[in-house]
């Protein structure tokens, strides 16, 4: 069964929908049986004047994740935009693990980055759009805003990829591998069925929500001592259990972020340089000066392998959640950053 997470502040409502495309042929050459998609829609999906925005999803995260971006002053403004924000394979709203009828929990195909952006264009297609002017992501979105590129270099025409990565550093799988192994665990310890013990994200919350996403300076800004920094890992852990996230989904998720390189796209045998310079669109970058999940340096890059790509590098403390609506001020760099960016 599909649950949307419980509202939170900062989201902004939108009315959502599903694509039904059947049997979905993975890379691997397995197959989702029943494959749905997931999406929201803000603005007037109908109005064929206005151009079109498409927002993607980073791991563990759902629809409202560029939610930050979408407003009356904002980057992105539905009055102006047909924004369409879909649900990447694997995050409880487009079919996954937790919700296959046929494929539940670890019966699931494994399937890649690649795989979730060819079943988002599939997705347009249905919905009758052609033309797009601007593919969006941050983290793992911004890692499937890439791929867009390499996969349909005319689709596009511009790419706003926060966070990205071309190819996945072994930095960020040791972290991602961290973070699974403590949920495998769990769940090898009291089983994979659901309800999942209640201890199945005590583990996985500091690494995910603390160590990657943030940097010293910020925890050492927020928290007044390491007992105040232990308290909140405490309360965040409840929180994200409240959210309702699948364990088995993130770990699915998790795969096909460690697995990625847009250089294993067909056509060019393993070279992620060769595949960036054959992205066409105009794209803009966005990085903190440091991330402690993927790292600068895959930013810098891939920027430097893109025929037409500005790299926008944000001073903020909150490291990876910079390219979130943690960090009030990036918040503003980067709305402004992008509405400039869209308008030239």
């Amino acid at each position: 069964m599909k649950r949307h997470p419980p509202f939170q502040a900062g989201w902004v409502d939108a009315p959502h929908g599903a694509v039904a495309l059947g049997d979905f042929v993975l890379d691997s050459g397995a197959t989702i049986s029943d494959f749905s998609a997931s999406y929201a829609v803000h603005g007037n999906l109908l109005d064929e004047s206005l151009p079109v925005a498409v927002l993607l999803c980073a791991i563990g995260s759902t629809h409202h994740r560029l939610d930050f971006l979408i407003g009356p002053d904002h980057a992105l403004d539905p009055r102006f935009t047909r924004i369409i924000a879909i649900d990447a394979i694997g995050n409880g709203l487009t079919t996954s693990p937790s919700n296959s009828a046929q494929q539940a929990g670890m019966l699931f195909p494994r399937f890649s980055i690649r795989d979730m952006v060819r079943s988002q264009k599939l997705v347009l297609q249905a919905l009758g759009v052609g033309e797009i002017e601007v593919v969006v992501g941050a983290s793992m979105g911004g890692m499937q805003a890439l791929q867009w590129g390499v996969e349909y270099p005319g689709a596009a025409r511009k790419i706003v990829a926060m966070t990205p990565m071309a190819k996945t550093a072994p930095w960020a799988a040791a972290i991602n591998e961290a973070a699974r192994q403590s949920l495998q665990a769990r769940l090898q310890a009291h089983g994979t069925g659901n309800p999942y013990p209640p201890d199945i994200w005590d583990g996985w919350t500091p690494i995910m929500q603390l160590l990657a996403m943030r940097t010293p300076a910020q925890l050492a800004s927020t928290f007044r001592d390491a007992s105040a920094c232990l308290a909140w890992i405490k309360q965040r852990t409840a929180w994200w259990r409240d959210q309702g996230f699948d364990p088995i989904d993130w770990i699915y998720q998790s795969w096909a972020y460690d697995a990625h390189d847009v250089g294993a796209t067909p056509g060019y045998d393993g070279d992620t340089a060769r595949a960036l310079a054959s992205i066409r669109a105009k794209t803009l970058i966005i990085a903190p000066q440091l991330d402690l999940y993927n790292p600068v340096e895959c930013a810098r890059s891939a920027a430097k392998h893109i025929p037409d790509c500005e790299l926008h590098e944000i001073a903020s403390d909150w490291g990876h959640l910079m390219a979130s609506s943690a960090d009030e001020t990036a918040v503003k760099n980067m709305n402004d950053k992008i509405r400039s960016f869209l308008q030239a």
